[in-house]
């Protein structure tokens, strides 16, 4: 073999030493940050799950990053149609990239659509089970569709990713005082 050979077989070595590391190594990032999350006292926890955010919004391609931040810019200007043409070429684009479906079903919420953002937010779940965004997303949307005991459910759970969520312990109190009259 040349030298043509030996330089390749160093690139492809250090290719899948660099690739079959940095995934694992992602993965274990996130599972640092939930653990760290859990762990943490309340008044931390705000910036850790901004980091668990952070790595969410993260998809390595440049054209994806301009259909979220396009997407994102409409949702601030209320230009929800536009919104949702964005968010719907970023999962035509990459369908495994969870957070696409999280912005979407956001959208839809907005729009009164609550199938199509119950199923985004079902993907979104499948794809990201620790998705406490999305977890509290399907418990408003049951509230909505008054159903408190299971948007109960689904708020303890997201308590047990997420202790100190911002008004989801509320949402916890205001419901198991609700359902408290309810029971015989």
């Amino acid at each position: 073999m040349g030298m043509l050979g030996h330089h390749f077989k160093y690139i492809v070595t250090a290719l899948v030493l660099t690739v079959g590391h940095s995934i694992p190594l992602v993965a274990a990032d996130l599972d640092e940050l939930f653990s760290e999350l859990q762990s943490s006292p309340p008044e931390s926890q705000a910036r850790i799950a901004k980091k668990i955010a952070d790595e969410w919004e993260k998809n390595g391609s440049a054209s994806l990053d301009l259909l979220s931040r396009r997407g994102k810019e409409a949702v601030e200007d209320r230009d929800f149609d536009a919104a949702l043409d964005h968010f719907s070429a970023l999962i035509d684009h990459d369908p495994d990239f969870a957070e696409g479906y999280n912005w979407r079903a956001t959208v839809y919420f907005l729009l009164g659509m609550t199938g199509p953002a119950l199923d985004d937010l079902r993907t979104l779940l499948v794809k990201s089970p620790r998705h406490f965004a999305g977890m509290r997303g399907v418990g408003v949307i049951l509230e909505e569709l008054g159903r408190p005991a299971d948007a109960l459910e689904v708020y303890r759970a997201v308590l047990q990713i997420y202790p100190a969520y911002e008004g989801v312990t509320e949402a916890v109190e205001r419901l198991e005082l609700e359902l408290e009259g309810q029971a015989i």
